[in-house]
């Protein structure tokens, strides 16, 4: 006759395991962050039409084949952020660049602002890889813009600011990238 081998009560088991579930889903964060940070505009009652003179725009236009064209010319992603830049900040005043306001802010005093927009257009077939670097680049231009003027104003980067200063840099180098809906541009057939 065989021997009986001796039963293990599991019950307490499965409770001990049901509490140590809950335990690391209330612990453990999940990062759900996906996507690109914005701050839109707050919904108005009624539309309207901004008078943006041309010149203070710069058109980044990504198509289908993910090729950039910048103000209507071919640019290589890793030049994009560097024109960005030369076009917001407008050094010599170039009269084919965007135009500088004189603004009064707070901790920095009389500060040329520009009146520079970034716009961006891609095709509805541009890959999701090639919007996102895009977009990164046109938001890196905008951040190493407020890193000068943080440094030349309060000899730190923006990141280290505290709240009030980062408002005054943001003041002085808005964050001004505009994004139409996507089109078809077409393929070449």
């Amino acid at each position: 006759m065989a021997k009986k081998l001796p039963a293990i009560n599991t019950a307490q088991m499965a409770d001990i395991s049901f509490l140590l579930l809950t335990f690391f889903m209330m612990t453990s964060a999940i990062n759900t962050e996906q996507g690109i940070p914005r701050r839109l505009p707050p919904p108005s009652e009624e539309k309207t039409q901004v008078d943006i003179n041309r010149r203070n725009v710069f058109n980044v236009m990504v198509n289908f084949n993910d090729e950039i064209l910048a103000n209507g010319e071919h640019v290589p992603l890793s030049q994009l952020t560097s024109r960005a830049k030369e076009f917001l900040e407008n050094p010599l005043n170039n009269p084919h660049l965007p135009e500088k306001e004189l603004r009064l802010i707070e901790n920095m005093g009389e500060f040329p602002v520009s009146k520079g927009v970034l716009s961006l257009t891609n095709d509805q077939s541009t890959s999701y890889n090639m919007y996102v670097q895009v977009q990164n680049e046109l938001q890196r231009a905008v951040n190493e813009l407020r890193d000068k003027v943080s440094l030349q104003f309060f000899g730190k980067v923006y990141d280290k600011l505290d709240t009030t200063l980062q408002k005054a840099v943001q003041r002085a180098v808005p964050m001004n990238i505009s994004e139409a809906p996507p089109q078809n541009f077409g393929k070449a057939e």
